[in-house]
């Protein structure tokens, strides 16, 4: 069994320190946790008001206090940390969510499918879908709005992930219905964890929820409350791909009837 904690919080736009003493201290709350989720920019905040403004607040992984931070508690604590990080690249701003060990080892997913005005400020992820295992655990990442593309989650379903960490900063009802059936088809756990507050002209609809290979809600947060959601479960379920007696989800499909699907 693997105890799992996801964070959700309002992260300060602009607000880096705070933003840094807020999840130190959350994350001090969630020392019993092995695994902890925290939400998309978990250390910037969201809705910038142009690139300029975003460049400002970014920073690269090497040089972050703010990643250097989840290195210390992650070490400290003996957990893994999943983060949200606004990351600069050279010129290129990154979307990206962090996979933190104990080790000081760090995984790295570079947020492909941007939402809405992120596309004037990010570039589109150049990392791939990687897959992390450990002893205990095969583990992907998404981040929010990857969500609503069926090729992303099927890509990790196929490497093997037992779950998939999916930091967010929801601003519709629509992940709610999706993710659950990607459980479904996939056959394995998600974790999406989202924030809460209002940032300038938008606002953020909380209800973190952790879902189970039957698509069903195992756990959930309130909509609009700080909240650290804990979750214990198997990720060897996942093994178990098979919908009926008769029906595994991966060996049952058809790839060479599907290349309408691939452009050029």
């Amino acid at each position: 069994m693997l105890k799992l904690a996801q964070i959700q919080f309002a992260p300060q736009l602009g607000g880096l320190q705070n933003n840094l003493n807020k999840v130190e201290e959350l994350i001090g709350k969630a020392e019993q946790a092995e695994f902890i989720i925290l939400p998309e920019l978990a250390n910037s905040g969201y809705n910038f008001t142009d690139r300029k403004h975003a460049m400002a607040l970014a920073s690269t992984v090497e040089r972050s206090d703010f990643v250097e931070m989840l290195r210390v508690k992650s070490r400290n604590q003996n957990q893994y940390i999943v983060s949200g990080f606004h990351e600069k690249d050279g010129n290129e701003l990154f979307n990206t969510s962090l996979f933190i060990s104990p080790n000081g080892e760090i995984g790295k997913y570079r947020k492909i499918h941007l939402f809405m005005n992120e596309k004037e400020i990010f570039s589109k992820g150049n990392l791939g879908l990687p897959v992390f295992q450990t002893d205990d655990f095969t583990m992907g990442m998404l981040i929010c709005f990857d969500y609503l593309f069926p090729e992303v989650w099927r890509i990790m379903a196929l490497k093997g992930a037992e779950f998939i960490a999916h930091p967010s900063n929801l601003v519709t009802n629509k992940a709610f219905k999706v993710v659950p059936a990607q459980a479904v088809i996939n056959r394995f756990f998600i974790f999406t964890t989202n924030r809460i507050g209002s940032e300038r002209d938008i606002s953020f609809s909380g209800k973190t929820f952790a879902v189970d290979i039957e698509g069903g809600v195992i756990s959930e947060a309130s909509p609009e409350n700080e909240e650290i959601l804990f979750t214990e479960f198997n990720p060897s379920l996942a093994h178990n791909k098979m919908i009926t007696e008769k029906n595994h989800v991966l060996y049952d499909r058809f790839p060479d009837e599907y290349k309408e699907i691939i452009q050029e």
